[in-house]
């Protein structure tokens, strides 16, 4: 069993990764690409989205949620646009493809759109549409979610959490980057306290008759998350469902399910990518000047009583990574202990594990 102190390697961690999904059957290519999607994730220190999640995501395999010899296909494209099926297999591996392919389609058209259908958990939005930035691009990346989320007036769940993200290329400042879910949390924030014990803040759910709870204990099964901001993310999540199951032409509110909980059928969740081409619009060099001057605009503002600095979208995050890529990260306690179950049950070890 990891100990608190215990420090891991991303590449010690991806490797671990991509050894136990090989042994559970999952292609090299298939494996290193959710690898990397999941440990980048944890270098930036949202464990909630990150390795922990990879022991569901291989049960879902086994349980008949996802096809472990499924690849997304094409099934339509334009000049600026393309629509996949995933076709229910690993969602990372998909939502790459989709986003390569946006950015791909933008570098002649100036902004395309890439949607895929019949997938599952993808994990953190934000790696989707950094992976834009590094093309000198604009990404946004959006997905629907079972729902879990109240509407204004609702007794229960009517909307996913439909996480959005986006992120902007800079020049000497790191990417601007924003992955919120529009409740007014993750739901996996939910299941870790429950998982811990302890109580949530107030104003995060409401109970089976939609009034607010701080008691972890039903959710998902009774109650719901409530929106971020009231109305305006029950508005926002709205839209996120729109572009994605709706426009993707797959399941949409009710219809999809969850990726962990009840019966053990294909989650059908949908995923929609952009990608924006600065260059068509003005110099990629010019762009990522005049966007390094508004952060330092905003940065040097007048701070208020007792801050000491303005932190933009992602740069937390940014600093984490710089800190795991150069001295390892020490992994909560949670994320220790699905890592040491997701050995367990594809049969093998790992010495940072022992």
């Amino acid at each position: 069993m990891m100990r608190e102190t215990d420090r891991i390697s991303p590449d010690e961690l991806k490797a671990f990764c991509v050894a136990a999904m090989q042994a559970a059957g999952v292609t090299a290519h298939d494996a290193d690409t959710t690898a990397e999607v999941l440990v980048t994730t944890d270098t930036w220190g949202t464990h909630t989205h990150g390795t922990k999640q990879l022991r569901n995501l291989l049960k879902n395999f086994r349980e008949g949620r996802m096809d472990i010899k499924a690849r997304a296909e094409l099934c339509g494209e334009g000049p600026g646009w393309a629509r996949f099926d995933g076709h229910h297999a690993l969602p990372m591996p998909s939502s790459v493809l989709a986003m390569q392919t946006a950015v791909k389609k933008a570098e002649n058209t100036g902004i395309a759109i890439s949607t895929v259908n019949n997938s599952g958990h993808y994990g953190a939005a934000g790696y989707y549409a950094w992976l834009a930035t590094r093309q000198d691009m604009i990404g946004l990346s959006f997905t629907n979610v079972d729902p879990g989320v109240a509407a204004p007036g609702s007794r229960g769940s009517v909307l996913g959490t439909n996480p959005l993200a986006y992120a902007v290329p800079t020049g000497r400042e790191h990417p601007i980057m924003l992955d919120i879910a529009t409740s007014v949390v993750a739901a996996s924030k939910i299941y870790a306290l429950r998982s811990l014990g302890k109580p949530l803040p107030e104003g995060w759910i409401t109970d089976g008759d939609g009034l607010p709870t701080t008691d972890p204990g039903q959710y998902p099964l009774a109650g719901a998350l409530l929106p971020m901001a009231g109305h305006k993310g029950y508005g926002i999540g709205l839209m996120v469902e729109v572009l994605t199951g709706v426009l993707a032409g797959g399941a949409f509110g009710s219809d999809v399910l969850s990726w962990v909980f009840g019966d053990a059928k294909p989650v059908n969740q949908s995923h929609t990518f952009i990608a924006i081409n600065v260059g068509v619009f003005e110099p990629v060099a010019e762009f990522k000047e005049r966007t390094d001057a508004l952060i330092r605009q905003i940065k040097n503002a007048p701070k208020a009583k007792g801050a000491d600095r303005i932190w933009l979208p992602g740069e937390k995050e940014w600093e984490y990574r710089e800190q795991a890529l150069a001295n390892g990260m020490s992994l909560p306690a949670d994320v220790r202990a699905s890592l040491q179950g997701l050995a367990e049950d594809v049969g093998i070890t790992a010495a940072f594990l022992a």
